[in-house]
């Protein structure tokens, strides 16, 4: 029998955002650290634990298909017990335990430090008493600078800093428990969790905490860590990457880490994700545009653009501002990729508003556009706010909004034609070599398919955009692949 079957197994699925995945890497770290072989056939594993989505309605019905499905290996495979973790888990709690017999346990952030033995218990046949939830908000000081030092004392997913000897934790600096999952040339890097903000709509604050950026130095160190480990793209996550620092005292701490990063051998590119518009001060624009290895690429939240609905958002802007910020990103950066998601049907919407957020997408001329039927969150102000619209017409709106948004970013898309780009191969299906370009965030932007030359996962090539497909884009490599040794 060899070492792998010797030890306790277990299949991770991870669902929602890059957020999620670093949290996951987290607790498969963990998870080794305790004793477990992480195995990728869920037939092949004792026990299922899925980390679950909690932001919308349409999610958390994801991630419970997910547990029921996951429920099915106990009959088909070996395994004895299903555990929910993650957002949708943290965020409900007992409520799910009690209404989800699919589930053997619900686990909560605050067992994650001890995942390994928490799943040991279960499959040793013990019941898991769930938690209640609470607003994890509270559970941090309100000035953003008295929150460090609390913060050691309070789990935070993703943040976790281990002493450990574990091969692949990093040779100096800060010791980071980890576990990749996969071994793709992008790895999200998690640059701060939770959110200090009050948008009227969204929940993930009260389940997710209150905001606390990791230490540069944690950061750079696990960058390092990834890079030797082949990754080739960090891309950095956060609720409000445009935040971060503000607990550690400096709010442009984001500009002076980056060139930190770019001086890390063997990456070729940082990308930077979740940038509030209201916080995009002159100097982030351009550390991110003049900063080598940093992709021009503006992960912008615009959520809608009628002043009206913005302020029953909690948020702030107009049309005109936002437009102003998008001619100053590609003033600094004629080509960079710029993206956004927005929501209609909000409560008190009208026809007007919607012909102002349409309107301004078609000035904007964003490479990428997330739109999304407003429902009601439980414990969000916008559940009691008036002129809630009918949620037909939220459909009918959101339809209209969405076939617009299709065809303007078909058309940014087909505007790249000729353009030279750098592209990042990240498969190899069939022969067709596909990547992405610098201003194509991870899964959601698009890709780019590569024609003209060879070249291997992992290969950071020069090419010309030949045609577009929607927001895919085709192009001829033109010069020689770059090889690992020369990115060096």
């Amino acid at each position: 029998m060899t070492a792998d079957t010797e030890l306790t197994s277990v299949h991770l699925v991870t669902l929602g955002c890059a957020r999620n995945d670093v949290d996951s890497a987290e607790l498969a770290g963990r998870l080794a650290a305790g004793g477990f072989h992480l195995v990728d056939d869920p037939d092949a594993a004792d026990a299922v634990m899925v980390n679950t989505c909690g932001f919308i309605e349409q999610a958390k019905k994801d991630s419970i298909d997910q547990i029921i499905e996951a429920a099915d290996h106990k009959e088909t495979g070996r395994a004895k017990a299903v555990v929910a973790v993650g957002c949708m888990a943290e965020r409900y709690g007992r409520e799910l335990a009690d209404n989800l017999d699919e589930a053997d346990a619900v686990l909560g952030f605050d067992d994650y430090t001890d995942i390994a033995g928490r799943l040991q218990s279960i499959l040793a046949g013990e019941k898991h008493q769930s938690h209640v939830p609470q607003d994890r908000r509270k559970l941090l000081p309100i000035s953003p600078v008295d929150r460090q030092a609390a913060s050691a004392r309070t789990t935070i997913p993703g943040h976790g800093v281990v002493e450990s000897d574990l091969v692949g934790a990093p040779a100096s600096g800060p010791p980071v428990l980890r576990r990749r999952i996969g071994n793709g040339p992008m790895s999200p890097l998690k640059l701060a969790s939770g959110c200090d903000r009050r948008c009227s709509f969204c929940a993930i604050p009260s389940f997710r905490g209150a905001y606390v950026s990791r230490t540069p130095d944690d950061i750079v160190a696990e960058a390092e860590w990834m890079a030797g480990d082949g990754v080739r793209e960090v891309f950095l996550v956060s609720e409000n990457s445009s935040s971060y620092g503000k607990d550690l005292g400096d709010i442009r701490l984001l500009e002076s880490l980056l060139p930190r990063l770019s001086q890390i051998d063997g990456l070729d590119w940082i990308r930077v994700s979740y940038l509030q518009p209201a916080e995009m001060r002159p100097g982030l624009i351009e550390a991110m545009v003049d900063t080598p290895k940093v992709v021009p690429y503006f992960d912008l939240s615009f959520q809608h653009a009628a002043p009206g609905v913005l302020r029953r958002m909690r948020r702030f802007g107009d049309p005109d501002q936002f437009l102003d910020l998008i001619g100053r990103v590609r003033a600094a950066a004629p080509n960079a990729g710029i993206r956004s998601n927005v929501i209609v049907g909000f409560p008190g919407e009208t026809e007007d508003d919607v012909q102002t957020l349409a309107d301004f997408l078609t000035a904007a001329r964003l490479d990428a556009v997330g739109v999304f039927g407003y429902s009601d969150e439980e414990g969000t102000e916008a559940v009691g706010l008036d002129g809630h619209v009918d949620p037909d017409e939220v459909q009918a709106r959101g339809d209209h909004l969405r076939d617009l948004a299709e065809a303007l970013v078909e058309q940014r898309a087909e505007d790249r034609i000729g353009e030279r780009v750098e592209v990042l191969v990240e498969t190899i299906e069939d022969g067709e070599v596909i990547g992405r370009a610098a201003h194509q965030g991870p899964e959601v932007d698009g890709s780019t398919t590569l024609v003209g030359r060879t070249a291997e996962i992992g290969d950071l090539v020069g090419a010309t955009v030949t045609e577009s497909a929607g927001v895919d884009l085709f192009a001829r490599i033109d010069e020689a692949v770059l090889g690992v040794e020369q990115r060096s």
